[in-house]
């Protein structure tokens, strides 16, 4: 599946111009692909290529129904996606495929497939033979949703973009790769995810874009935090605090915070840090946030965090019960409890 990014960019000359390629320009520069006698693989481009940056929920719903009607066509997706905000629509696949038994790839360039020196290449090909990996069993080897890119394999919804300028451009700080590449891909199995073989896959294609990310500062006012948890049909809240769950002793954050969570906001405590968990019972600072009925997010990361509230807002509205039960708890690998 093609949505658009650098990886699917090619060279217009003689501006010199970087423009998005069609599919048959973009075949052209991995002919491996198509002379490949024991692999068979088809483009499902969107048209029109999207920039990442524009990349919004309605785009995470096609992606995830492009791949449901056709899930029983192929043996596993690759999704070809600029890197601004892949970690967003890759961890929103993975709340929004559930029972997934089979591999669903992200992944993009950092320099565009035109380029000499790209690694659009060996990303997409590398990429497709994880998405066709099978075991002894003939079964998928990965059968979750994923990021590869340069040499490691990650679960998305535990990714985050580290680097603008590297090769190297993701990483996943509180959960091991599921595999590394070199000469040869070595799997870990025993950090993969894999479903229920008799469960269907069941796609969750609704969403909801009331949600806000509130990231706590030294000298953060009181009129910032209210203007922020008093926007007309605010739901979730991911609050981004310090260390290991911890926020200013104001008295009139705690109260803030208090009186949204009381009108039914959910909130959401995420630690700035890129490792580490939340842990709201070590510091009184964090049992201020606990008493204002701020929920752990434990070692979630934003992009998945933010994902996850709007997938359960969407599917669940009317719930919010549920809502907090199901933010509380790992659904797909997301976040480690303990």
């Amino acid at each position: 599946m093609l949505t658009g990014g650098t990886i699917t960019m090619v060279r217009n000359h003689p501006s010199g111009a970087l423009r998005p390629a069609d599919v048959d320009t973009f075949k052209a520069f991995v002919p491996e692909l198509f002379a490949n006698d024991d692999m068979q693989v088809e483009m499902l481009p969107f048209t029109p290529l999207i920039d990442s940056s524009d990349i919004c929920p309605d785009n995470w719903v096609r992606m995830a129904a492009v791949i449901a009607d056709n899930y029983l066509r192929y043996d596993g997706f690759v999704v070809l996606h600029g890197t601004d905000t892949m970690s967003y629509s890759a961890s929103a696949m993975s709340f929004m495929l559930e029972n997934l038994a089979k591999a669903v790839v992200f992944t993009g360039s950092q320099l565009p497939v035109g380029v000499l020196r790209s690694d659009a290449k060996e990303n997409l090909l590398t990429a497709i033979e994880i998405a066709a990996a099978e075991d002894i069993q003939g079964k998928p080897v990965v059968p979750e949703v994923t990021i590869f890119f340069e040499d490691s394999l990650f679960r998305a919804n535990r990714t985050t973009k580290k680097n603008a300028e590297h090769f190297e451009a993701f990483d996943s700080y509180n959960y091991p790769s599921l595999a590394k590449v070199g000469v040869h891909i070595q799997y870990r199995t025993n950090l993969i995810r894999y479903p229920d073989s008799n469960a269907p896959l069941f796609t969750h294609l609704h969403t909801c874009t009331d949600v806000a990310i509130l990231k706590l500062f030294p000298g953060i006012n009181e009129s910032v935090v209210r203007a922020v948890l008093n926007t007309q049909g605010l739901r979730g809240v991911v609050l981004e605090t310090y260390g290991s769950g911890n926020a200013p002793s104001a008295q009139w954050l705690y109260q803030a915070l208090k009186e949204a969570t009381d009108r039914g906001v959910i909130i959401v405590n995420k630690t700035q840090c890129s490792m580490g968990s939340v842990d709201m019972g070590q510091y009184e600072v964090a049992r201020n946030l606990l008493k204002a009925g701020v929920l752990s997010g434990y070692d979630i990361t934003t992009e998945a965090l933010l994902t996850k509230m709007m997938t359960l807002f969407g599917e669940i509205p009317d719930n919010p019960d549920k809502v907090k039960q199901l933010l509380s708890r790992p659904l797909c690998g997301e976040m480690t409890i303990g």
